[in-house]
């Protein structure tokens, strides 16, 4: 077992806001192909200045999710971050196969598991 999920170490305590933080992560990672499309629509002048708009698109996504299941994004609590969970998996499901929506799913769950 990997002792690191979308850079959460699961040796150290878990916090709501890391959980949250790795979401965004894994929906950047789980999304690379789409976000790699945004390179037709703009050319950006370092590979830092894209890899900061994929971080920005994926956390005003992830932030509009919090806001339909009315969780705080910056005070979240384990049982937001599920209800999130859910709607972003619903999303999710609009783009990609049930398998990699449940594995993402399913990574993510062990660390709400530790909250």
């Amino acid at each position: 077992m990997d002792n690191i999920i979308y850079g959460v170490d699961l040796s150290k305590p878990v916090t709501p806001i890391m959980v949250r933080d790795a979401i965004i992560d894994c929906f950047i990672q789980a999304h690379k192909e789409v976000l790699e499309e945004m390179r037709e629509y703009h050319e950006f002048k370092t590979e830092e200045d894209f890899e900061e708009m994929k971080r920005i698109d994926i956390k005003l996504l992830t932030k509009s999710k919090f806001e339909e299941a009315g969780v705080d994004f910056d005070h979240p609590t384990k049982e937001g971050i599920i209800r999130v969970l859910d709607k972003m998996a619903k999303f999710a499901a609009n783009f990609r196969k049930p398998e990699i929506v449940e594995k993402h799913y399913g990574e993510i769950a062990q660390l709400v598991e530790r909250l």
